[in-house]
């Protein structure tokens, strides 16, 4: 969506759609304007977890259950239940299930199983993303917020799906968040110190995997360290990113820094940040 800042402005029922790496504080932003501005916040990775995932998720957590015999017999006779706490701040269940790929012995998945996760997210996360049209029906008319902010994942930009960039740009106004040198410096050192689970495009994974094997002199997948795979192929993520946001928000929307999100205290300064950007735009 495209539009002067006269119009934004005037635009009583604003939704908008938050484009960039996981930690550039997209959330942080969603849950200020959700409590002082009252707007409907949209997470993206909640409703992966909740509505997409929700399944796949619980049988991985009965699976491994099951190589208990007590509560393998438990589950078996219905004597417990097993049940998902996913809340919009504790997405952990859907970070476990996308796993880390290499050894078993240290909690790594096979290549096979690693795919099979990751094609089941990518596809889980086009849903949720699908979804937001809906939604911005049902903030409205269910839930009574007249403005709209979808919490997008990082991993947006690697969907490659026009169709749903066209939703998206139809119905939302597209905000890339574009890190500066200082924050990009930061979400590295972070990924250094707590590997988290990652979605990568198959092209990109594959490629980066034969890298890696040969870097290590290592002969297969199962041999990886998941830990040390994660860091050394988070800058490689990274920069691989950065044009693939960088189109997206040249081709459909605006784009902020991480420097000057972070600056944000309110709805007004979100306001004027977000009309600023307009204004820079040809």
């Amino acid at each position: 969506m495209k539009l002067s800042v006269e119009q934004y402005s005037a635009w009583k029922n604003k939704s908008i759609t938050l484009l960039g790496m996981s930690g550039v504080g997209k959330t942080r932003l969603a849950n200020l304007l959700r409590k002082q501005g009252g707007w409907f916040h949209y997470s993206v990775d909640y409703r992966i977890g909740t509505r997409y995932l929700g399944e796949p998720i619980l049988d991985n957590i009965k699976l491994q259950l099951m190589q208990i015999p007590l509560l393998r017999d438990l589950l078996r006779s219905d004597s417990i239940h097993i049940n998902n706490n996913i809340t919009v701040d504790n997405l952990t269940p859907v970070s476990t299930f996308l796993g880390k790929l290499g050894n078993p012995g240290k909690g790594g998945l096979s290549l096979k199983e690693f795919k099979h996760r990751q094609l089941l997210h990518k596809d889980a996360e086009i849903s949720a993303l699908r979804d937001v049209p809906d939604f911005i029906f049902k903030a409205r008319a269910i839930y009574g917020y007249d403005k709209f902010l979808n919490d997008a994942g990082g991993s947006l930009c690697e969907l490659e799906d026009v169709q749903l960039l066209d939703i998206l740009a139809e119905h939302t106004l597209i905000l890339y968040v574009r890190t500066t040198q200082a924050d990009e410096k930061r979400l590295i050192a972070r990924a250094e110190s707590d590997p988290k689970p990652l979605y990568y495009r198959e092209e990109f994974l594959d490629g980066q995997l034969a890298v890696y094997l040969v870097q290590r002199d290592l002969p297969y997948a199962a041999m990886i360290d998941p830990d040390d795979f994660v860091r050394w192929v988070f800058p490689r993520l990274f920069d691989a990113r950065i044009p693939r946001y960088e189109r997206i928000a040249d081709d459909y929307g605006y784009t902020v820094t991480t420097e000057e999100l972070s600056k944000v205290t309110d709805e007004a300064s979100f306001h004027r940040l977000v009309e600023s950007a307009i204004a820079k735009k040809p």
